[in-house]
């Protein structure tokens, strides 16, 4: 049994974990707040311009897009893997490495090639040893914005042109509030664009350019701006799991720390009635 010293020893240890837990729960809180306000905002206009593309293609060939619609026998697969820098998130980041280790298998069972693109330290760190990584943008984390992710999706938008990669697909956490984060599995590329009849009643505008000349511009910015927002929806989910993680450590310790200082006045209540059995002891033997 622990002697005295070492309860007090492990009740201040446990103390200062506490202190630790509960501080980054109210940082990541205020964090939390900035990324959801982002993701947010950013989620009407993503899927407007998708469904302004939709609309707009559905009078359309499938191939108006060009060869951003081209679908080909996936040969060589790209996989956006987007997780965090940081740990103490919880299962933030293990669950997408596990969606992403079962892409990977079927991948390789199919016969496909596949190459990562890591956004985040934990995905390339883990991910690494299982295929071959094609580009590591861990940097992004340190000041997330528009310009960087649309310079990323330009240079993937333009292997796939080129044909090295046969198609894209983008695995992250979809933010749906601070306490559930959703893995999604999303094909980035190439565009999947609906065509056929419309649903809606037909209206007769006039298209100034052409139809396809409008599809093939918006193309790219909805890849700029689907990727942005898989980001943001990651960089938001992140910081809800490391808030909900931290709450419940800071729970966890609590729970302990009552536990211990409940076993310390044990073990002290019963030290001092030991001194005292002894004292009395001894004075009944000198009398005696």
């Amino acid at each position: 049994m622990a002697n005295l010293k070492e309860i007090r020893s492990r009740i201040s240890s446990v103390g200062s974990t506490m202190q630790i837990t509960s501080a980054m729960k109210m940082v990541s809180a205020a964090k939390l707040k900035r990324a959801q306000d982002a993701i947010v905002q950013l989620r009407p206009y993503a899927d407007k311009l998708r469904d302004i593309l939709q609309n707009i293609s559905s009078t359309l060939d499938a191939d108006a897009g060009g060869k951003l619609t081209e679908q080909r026998e996936v040969k060589k697969l790209l996989l956006i893997v987007v997780t965090s820098n940081r740990g103490l998130a919880g299962a933030f980041n293990s669950n997408v490495i596990k969606k992403a280790s079962l892409l990977l298998t079927d991948a390789k069972t199919s016969g496909a090639e596949v190459e990562l693109l890591t956004v985040g330290k934990k995905g390339f760190d883990l991910l690494r040893k299982q295929s071959t990584i094609y580009k590591n943008s861990s940097s992004l984390w340190d000041n997330l914005n528009f310009d960087d992710v649309a310079t990323i999706s330009e240079e993937i938008t333009e292997k796939f042109i080129a044909g090295e990669f046969d198609q894209v697909r983008i695995v992250y956490n979809q933010f749906k509030n601070a306490a559930t984060q959703v893995i999604v599995d999303e094909q980035y590329l190439p565009v999947q664009i609906e065509s056929g009849e419309q649903t809606a009643p037909s209206i007769d505008y006039i298209f100034e350019p052409s139809k396809e000349e409008i599809v093939k511009d918006l193309i790219p910015q909805t890849l700029k701006t689907q990727l942005y927002k898989a980001i943001l929806d990651s960089n938001a989910s992140e910081h809800g799991a490391r808030m909900t993680a931290m709450h419940k450590a800071t729970d966890n310790a609590d729970s302990m720390r009552r536990a211990l200082v409940l076993q310390y006045n044990k073990e002290r209540q019963a030290a001092i009635t030991n001194e005292i059995l002894e004292i009395v002891g001894g004075a009944e033997a000198l009398n005696n």
